[in-house]
């Protein structure tokens, strides 16, 4: 799937979709939405001669389903965010899951300062590089021992 997701969610309320319509229209497979459903992610399609149609509220539950995904919680965590019962509880949910982005994003800025004194490390073996190992030994918590410095 594409990291920016446009999907027009404009349809008139008469308007159905079949599940290859619906999948489609969102780069999924048919399977996907069906196991969404079965999950409890998804509430079942009202079905016409046995075929599943699906409502603008369905695109819509779509659409929050994926972006959920993006965020990084799991189906599970979106099971729990969308039954909900009541704001409170939806809120507590998300604080947890904003706290996980946030030690996240913690993580991904460490191993982003690393990646970024390699690329400027001029030493032979940069795991003796003083700034490297202080890099390091901050990022598991440990203590500097003294380093003066990078050898680049």
């Amino acid at each position: 799937m594409a990291a920016t997701l446009q999907v027009n969610v404009n349809m008139k309320s008469s308007e159905f979709m079949r599940i290859g319509e619906l999948a489609e229209r969102f780069d999924l497979a048919p399977h996907v939405l069906r196991h969404w459903e079965a999950m409890g992610l998804l509430s079942p399609a009202a079905r016409v001669s046995g075929r599943r149609r699906y409502t603008p509220d369905h695109v819509v539950r779509v659409l929050t389903i994926i972006r959920a995904k993006a965020a990084g919680m799991s189906l599970e965590q979106i099971r729990e965010m969308l039954g909900a019962c009541g704001q409170a509880e939806r809120q507590a949910l998300l604080q947890r899951h904003h706290a996980a982005l946030e030690e996240r994003l913690r993580e991904i800025a460490a191993s982003k300062a690393l990646i970024e004194h390699l690329m400027r490390c001029t030493a032979d073996d940069f795991t003796q590089c003083p700034d490297y190992r202080r890099i390091v030994e901050g990022a598991v918590g440990l203590h500097d021992h003294g380093g003066n410095g990078c050898l680049a």
